[in-house]
């Protein structure tokens, strides 16, 4: 069987902050995510893994974007009515991704945060980075990579210019 693609896509400041110090994301809003191929990435996912804060901010924002596929939050606390198919994970996220790898997927979608992606990198499955970069500098701020993130060597496949001055940009991790 062959490994999936862990691919994730994810929106930073130029100073690789994917929120504001209270997790606001209020500066992201010039800048709507299709024009950065997010329902193509969604369309290509079999499954999704994000972090708890990351769930909280999807459920908050009305329609759930992952109707109809199976997404795995991890986190240390129970989920309160959670939509279908989506199951809280806490625990060894080798064994996680074990898991979800024997399931088969093609493609698993990594929606953050950067706790999540350090993690990922640690481990070797982060495959594809996909970003939309925004011309702004926030200083204080959530970091796409956390202190500790390991080195990850990447390959630059695309990056293409988008209004407002912003980067669309996908690496793949070099062979």
């Amino acid at each position: 069987m062959t490994r999936p693609v862990w691919h994730c896509h994810i929106a930073m400041s130029l100073d690789g902050k994917i929120a504001r110090s209270d997790g606001a994301f209020d500066w992201l809003m010039p800048y709507p995510p299709q024009e950065f191929d997010i329902d193509a990435f969604h369309a290509e996912i079999d499954a999704v893994v994000m972090g708890r804060d990351t769930y909280e901010i999807e459920r908050g924002l009305g329609e759930w974007p992952h109707a109809g596929k199976p997404v795995f939050v991890v986190t240390r606390r129970p989920i309160e009515a959670a939509p279908s198919q989506v199951e809280a994970r806490s625990g060894d996220l080798r064994a996680l991704a074990d898991e979800l790898e024997g399931r088969g997927y093609r493609k698993i979608g990594v929606e953050g945060g950067g706790q999540l992606i350090r993690g990922l990198i640690a481990i070797g499955r982060l495959d594809v980075l996909e970003m939309a970069i925004i011309p702004l500098v926030l200083g204080d701020g959530i970091p796409l990579f956390p202190t500790g993130t390991p080195e990850l060597p990447l390959s630059l496949v695309k990056c293409e210019p988008k209004s407002g001055g912003a980067l669309h940009v996908v690496y793949k991790k070099a062979e």
